[in-house]
Formats: structure tokens, C-alpha cells, sequence
């Protein structure tokens, strides 16, 4: 199960971010969010940074959470206030359906 998840991490790419839930989902275990947190405890050279919670908000504390942010802005990521712009740097593991309807021409 870590080894699964702890692969799906690596997938992050720079300057991208991913919640606890995402990286249990793509490994295929969803709803197990807290044991994405033990894998990352447990391992190490991994972008353990790019795994936050949420809504993008940074649940270490301490200076956890401080390295973190600083390793992420580092990156390139932007935050706002407290929480990561998502919608600019949320990595998705599951690339999006295009459609498949044709445009009218008229």
C-alpha cells in the first residue's frame, strides 16, 4: 500500500501539488488520505513538500510547515494567504476527458 502511494508522489511534477486524498486515490485507495501522511513519515527523497491538504492549505506545523512553503515558492508556487492557488498548481493524476462533440461550423 505505501510503496503504491509513495510511486504516485513521485508523479508530482515541479512546481505542481497534490492533497493527501489525490495521492491515495491514484495509488487506489481512496479515503485513506492518513496513510499517505505515514508512507511520507516513513520514506525519505521523495517531494514530500508537494503533498498538502486540502483545499492547498500546508498542515505541518512548526518549521515542517515553514520548509515546506519555502521549498514550494521555491518551485514557483503561489500562495494566497495561507492556502496554494489551486487552480493554477493542483497536478491532476487522472488527465481530463476531452469532449467529444464537434463544434457547429456555421
Amino acid at each position: 500500500m505505501f510503496n503504491r502511494m509513495l510511486r504516485q508522489v513521485r508523479r508530482i511534477p515541479r512546481g505542481k501539488v497534490a492533497t493527501y486524498g489525490d495521492v491515495a486515490s491514484a495509488a487506489g485507495f481512496p479515503g485513506s488520505a492518513r496513510q499517505v501522511a505515514w508512507a511520507l513519515h516513513q520514506s525519505s527523497g521523495l517531494p514530500w513538500h508537494r503533498v498538502v491538504g486540502s483545499g492547498g492549505k500546508i498542515l505541518l506545523a512548526g518549521e515542517a510547515g515553514f520548509e515546506q512553503r519555502m521549498r514550494l515558492e521555491g518551485e514557483g508556487v503561489r500562495f494566497h494567504g495561507l492556502r496554494i492557488d489551486m487552480k493554477e498548481h493542483h497536478h491532476s493524476f487522472f488527465p481530463r476527458k476531452r469532449s467529444s462533440r464537434k463544434k457547429k461550423i456555421r
